[in-house]
């Protein structure tokens, strides 16, 4: 591993990320984790935010982006991406400025490039977390906010083509996304590279809550995380005789729409949306099952929270989820185009005892096992320490 001028000490880390430092995705997550990790290590970590710099502007400049999305949202989304890396870029300026060697941890593509061109030197190490799909450009023509192929789409691909063979590291969260970049991108497979899973504390304590519902879920509420699907799948079990109930937690521009099939479905007494709560694991163990119904993932640290408190997962067999959790041990995958088998394939899991019983005991030993901070944290920062190593000398040229 390589040390910075103090041989004793570890080369300080810097997280940077275009989110808010607070919020409800799986970045956040992954975020928190790792620095409560880092924390519980002794190790100095700063995170440095678009909102770390230039706080009065904050206001007007990104919530022009909330005007410019009703008119267009391919030009609020190239608002948004251009906007929080400028602000991002000027707080990692001023930092790196008098930080000394470190490594600059990106949370994505934008945050790499900030990175790159904020950086006073090769002793400043660039390594970006790949969490996306094949590419964010993917993403957010999942989300309907961009045409797939269209200008924006491209133009956030060349941003990617550009910074991701650049960087001095590259950790994927799944072995699934690294072929799904690779398979696109294949200069990328020249960047050191490391595939190291998300991961989670375990719950400090036992917690004994009282019950909370049969099932539970959590995650923004957008189109890909396919909320709709379980609430059909909820009706499709009241109508084979079991009405189980749903605590659905998380944020998003889909909720409205979803307490509208609530109503429709008549699930209101059946299905609560108990927004964002940054204590949810404290209640996860009053809960039957976690279920899981996007169709798009890189990885999920929902399903891996939801092992440590040992809930057996029901999801679809989809990306990178048959490397959290195994068919017919920590859980079952249920079809997403047929809610009714899917009603059947959760209630043959929740209606059985032992089988119930099973799947709980083999998600808390697989969390142990693979998941667990204690186990896969020392893995990435020993990635992240040991990217401080040579660079090539054309990597301190700014990316354009």
């Amino acid at each position: 591993m390589v040390m910075s001028s103090d041989a004793d000490a570890p080369v300080p880390i810097v997280i940077a990320t275009a989110l808010r430092e607070e919020g409800i995705t799986g970045v956040h997550t992954h975020v928190r984790q790792l620095r409560r990790y880092l924390a519980g290590q002794g190790t100095p970590a700063t995170l440095l935010t678009p909102y770390s710099w230039g706080r009065r502007l904050t206001v007007p400049v990104f919530g022009f982006r909330l005007l410019l999305h009703r008119i267009s949202r391919p030009a609020g989304v190239a608002w948004y991406r251009y906007w929080h890396e400028a602000f991002l870029r000027q707080a990692l300026r001023r930092h790196l400025a008098t930080a000394g060697p470190c490594v600059v941890y990106a949370q994505g593509p934008p945050e790499a490039r900030a990175a790159l061109r904020a950086r006073r030197g090769p002793h400043q190490r660039v390594v970006l977390a790949v969490h996306f799909r094949t590419s964010q450009a993917d993403e957010w023509a999942d989300k309907n906010d961009i045409a797939r192929g269209g200008t924006v789409f491209r133009a956030i691909r060349r941003t990617e083509r550009r910074v991701l063979p650049r960087v001095d590291g590259l950790v994927y969260v799944s072995d699934w996304a690294r072929r799904a970049v690779l398979g696109w991108m294949p200069e990328a497979k020249r960047v050191p590279t490391a595939v190291i899973g998300n991961f989670v504390a375990p719950l400090d304590h036992e917690p004994h809550p009282e019950p909370q519902a049969d099932l539970v879920t959590t995650g923004n509420l957008d189109i890909v995380k396919n909320h709709r699907f379980l609430l059909a799948m909820l009706a499709e079990a009241r109508t084979a005789g079991h009405p189980l109930t749903l605590d659905v937690y998380g944020e998003g521009p889909c909720r409205k729409d979803l307490e509208r099939q609530a109503r429709d479905l008549d699930l209101t007494g059946q299905v609560r949306f108990r927004g964002f709560r940054k204590d949810l694991r404290e209640f996860l163990p009053g809960y039957r099952a976690y279920v899981h119904a996007s169709y798009s993932e890189s990885s999920s640290l929902a399903i891996m929270e939801a092992m440590a408190a040992g809930l057996p997962v029901v999801a679809g067999d989809i990306g990178p989820l048959a490397e959290l959790c195994e068919d017919g041990v920590e859980g079952r995958f249920w079809p997403l185009d047929d809610p009714a088998r899917a009603a059947t394939v959760l209630l043959g899991l929740v209606g059985s005892e032992p089988a119930w019983a099973a799947a709980s005991a083999a998600a808390r030993e697989r969390f142990n096992r693979d998941f667990d901070a204690t186990v896969i944290g020392p893995r990435l920062f020993s990635f992240l320490q040991g990217t401080a190593a040579a660079v090539r000398p054309e990597r301190t040229v700014e990316v354009v």
